[in-house]
């Protein structure tokens, strides 16, 4: 998390302590209405398209069962994934009874968006896409694969997990009608917090099962915004912060991020690479994200994690079940990731590089 957000939401739950949180939350209703504000302007869509939630997966969890609550699987219903999808989706997809497909990948394990195309029929519920996976570099080109489902009229949801705060995300240019991504990750925001966006013309489809006076207004029903997903009873120390962790990415700008932090990644995996006890796992034949992936020899991941830990290093060490079908597609059970951010610089690279 930035200082910045840290002070806010220290400043916050000080205020709550003095005001009580109804009085408090009142005092701070500007700041989150720029919350909302801000999360537009990131992904490009209307205000009226964004949702603030306690977490990726629980932004999941409300748009699928909103859908099924309004259309329920039936026998032989299809859920179109790629192969690096992440976990905690293909469990919510599985336990509802969708038959999960994966989506046929280019060489460099990329998905293939126009081959995609082949597999849509109309029992394809949902085409399901982690555009930047948790087990690497790769970056999916997720707009081509946008262009292929809004073509067959299917519903397409962007888990953008890794992508928030790390590229420049347009929702119109990547044609989906469902992205979800914390605010934890590269948006250096708190944890416990996520952003929804469902497009407008989607929303209709989606009646959320479970309401209360947020989602469902006594004297107006269900919401006819993205708000229907909300709850009343919100953390609202988190959201000033996350707002602020917003702020200063618009203010950095989302491009120069990006440029920055592919340019630590390309330092990182140059010095990586020249190390013959170290293996690289990233995938993709272009540009690479800032999830840096390996694993030394005769060392567990996690023990390269511990190792690195105890000189102030911290990397993760991700088992199969954050990207299960790709891991056992490759033969891996657990890898080391670094995950570079704007936060990181030379030194913070060439200190993990000298580690290893």
């Amino acid at each position: 998390m930035s200082a910045a957000s840290l002070a806010a939401l220290q400043a916050h739950l000080a205020l709550e302590s003095r005001l009580g949180p109804m009085d408090a939350a009142e005092a701070v209703a500007p700041q989150l209405q720029a919350l909302r504000e801000d999360a537009a302007r990131l992904l490009n869509a209307g205000t009226d398209e964004v949702a603030v939630l306690g977490g990726a997966s629980a932004a999941l969890g409300a748009v699928w069962s909103s859908l099924l609550h309004t259309r329920p699987l039936r026998p032989g219903d299809r859920v179109l994934v790629g192969r690096q999808e992440w976990g905690g989706n293909l469990v919510t997809y599985q336990r509802a009874g969708a038959t999960v497909e994966v989506l046929p990948c280019r060489p460099d394990g990329s998905v293939d968006a126009e081959a995609s195309a082949a597999l849509i029929d109309e029992r394809v519920r949902l085409i399901s896409l982690t555009w930047l996976p948790a087990n690497g570099g790769l970056i999916n080109d997720a707009a081509a694969l946008g262009r292929v489902a809004r073509a067959a009229g299917v519903p397409y949801l962007i888990d953008a997990g890794q992508a928030l705060g790390q590229l420049p995300v347009d929702v119109q240019q990547l044609g989906c009608d469902v992205l979800k991504g914390a605010g934890r990750k590269h948006l250096r925001g708190p944890r416990g917090t996520a952003l929804l966006y469902v497009r407008r013309g989607f929303l209709p489809q989606l009646a959320p099962p479970w309401v209360d006076v947020q989602s469902a207004p006594w004297s107006q029903g269900l919401r006819d915004d993205a708000r229907r997903f909300e709850t009343a009873e919100q953390p609202v120390a988190l959201r000033l912060a996350l707002q602020v962790a917003l702020s200063e990415a618009l203010a950095l700008g989302v491009a120069n991020i990006a440029e920055r932090v592919q340019a630590l990644a390309v330092r990182l995996r140059d010095r990586l690479a020249a190390l013959p006890h170290l293996h690289l796992h990233d995938l993709g034949s272009g540009p690479r994200s800032g999830l840096v992936s390996f694993t030394v020899d005769g060392e567990a991941p996690a023990d390269t994690r511990a190792r690195l830990a105890q000189q102030g290093i911290h990397v993760g060490a991700n088992g199969i079940a954050y990207t299960p079908l790709d891991m056992q597609a490759r033969g891996l059970d657990a890898i080391v990731r670094a995950s570079l951010t704007w936060l990181h610089d030379e030194a913070d690279v060439d200190r993990l590089a000298s580690a290893l």
